[in-house]
């Protein structure tokens, strides 16, 4: 194990390997509507992301194909949150995250893709 920790990093040095799979990371399983772009919230918590992968499956087989038809999906989310969180609780917590986000987002807008009008050509 620790040499493949060795060589994960090296080739991260190196450039070779952009992304490590984080199985140790938690992950948000989110229920929104592909349609109406509205959230239904977190529906679980899970910890790695292949055990999240797996979970977010089941959530898939156990949906009635009348939702589905109606645009409900779910999506895995990278979180800081603890793996079995409260759903209820997790939701929560990301709609502050966004809302934190957001307002930062409106105090300090990203001028970066527009051209200043005094440019010079």
């Amino acid at each position: 194990m620790f040499r493949l920790r060795l060589l994960c990093v090296g080739l991260v040095a190196t450039g070779f390997l952009l992304t490590i799979n984080d199985s140790g990371g938690s992950y948000a399983i989110i229920c929104y509507n592909i349609r109406t772009y509205r959230s239904a919230g977190v529906v679980a918590v899970v910890g790695g992301k292949r055990q999240a992968e797996l979970e977010m499956k089941k959530f898939e087989q156990a949906q009635s194909s009348s939702d589905r038809h109606e645009g409900w999906r779910y999506l895995l989310d990278k979180t800081d949150l603890k793996a079995g969180t409260n759903p209820a609780e997790a939701t929560l917590y990301r709609q502050a995250e966004l809302e934190k986000r957001e307002s930062k987002a409106l105090r300090e807008p990203d001028t970066s893709n527009f051209s200043s009008p005094h440019r010079q050509r």
